[in-house]
């Protein structure tokens, strides 16, 4: 099964989602139809990352990098075109 670490943006605020996923299209449905209580505030939201993995614990550990101040800095260059 392949998994697959995400990122959405809010079309509302601009504010930047991280999560982890084995099906990018349904989960990115939940968030814009509300279905996720972290993310129905910043509907609608669109897709602006995504990398896939082939097994859960590494796509884990790359959504907990992409939380962190390395990997936001990693982010802002990656959406700016800098990486």
């Amino acid at each position: 099964m392949k998994y697959f670490v995400y990122v959405i943006q809010s079309l509302k605020n601009g504010q930047l989602y991280k999560g982890m996923t084995t099906n990018v299209e349904v989960r990115l449905n939940e968030h814009n139809t509300g279905r996720s209580f972290s993310t129905k505030f910043g509907i609608p939201w669109e897709l602006v990352y995504v990398e896939e993995f082939e097994d859960g614990l590494s796509a884990r550990k790359h959504e907990k990098y992409l939380k962190s101040g390395r990997g936001r800095a990693f982010l802002k260059n990656k959406l700016n075109g800098l990486e």
